[in-house]
């Protein structure tokens, strides 16, 4: 057999999103939504750092870098003007305590924090809202994310939700003004 030199990187975790298993499985919503099928409790619930009253924080199954959170209302809302009161202010004191539990466990140099509204965003689950807490490092976007259009991600995205996890209630946040 000859080589084609084209060098592969092999990611069998993913065969059930490209034949689509998952919305075939029973658990998520009719919508389909993942979102939706976490806070249920269903699949890849166990990427779930933390739950809130109103929201949740879970691990990106996709992550940009290691740590990658999302801060996800329960509720299936598409836009940020659609959350009630309640869920806003727990969205966003998700995000801090997402942004203080990833310091204290990783150090990063700096965060990446955003909503993607609309398909047009970039926003590949647009029709479910959703805060990325993005960790950033010096470096983190070297020659092989730029050239070699491959992430290395140095820890299995179980650990890295039970360093999180466990760090959750215990990490320091600014005390209020």
């Amino acid at each position: 057999m000859t080589s084609d030199r084209l060098q592969r990187l092999w990611a069998p975790y993913r065969m059930a999103y490209v034949r689509g298993e998952e919305a075939d499985s029973g658990v998520l919503p009719d919508d389909g939504c993942p979102f939706c099928r976490i806070a249920a409790g269903g699949q890849q619930s166990e990427l779930v750092v933390h739950r809130g009253e109103t929201a949740f924080v879970v691990l990106n199954l996709y992550p940009y870098n290691p740590g990658h959170l999302m801060v996800v209302p329960d509720r299936h809302v598409a836009d940020y003007t659609e959350l009630t009161a309640d869920e806003t202010v727990e969205v966003a004191t998700l995000t801090q305590r997402a942004l203080a539990v990833t310091r204290a466990v990783s150090q990063p140099q700096g965060f990446n924090v955003g909503l993607n509204l609309g398909n047009v965003s970039g926003g590949s689950l647009a029709q479910h809202l959703h805060q990325h807490v993005v960790p950033r490092w010096a470096g983190d976007a070297n020659f092989m994310t730029v050239l070699g259009q491959t992430k290395i991600l140095p820890q299995l995205l179980e650990d890295t939700r039970d360093l999180l996890a466990e760090a959750w209630d215990s990490a320091p946040v600014s005390k209020e003004a």
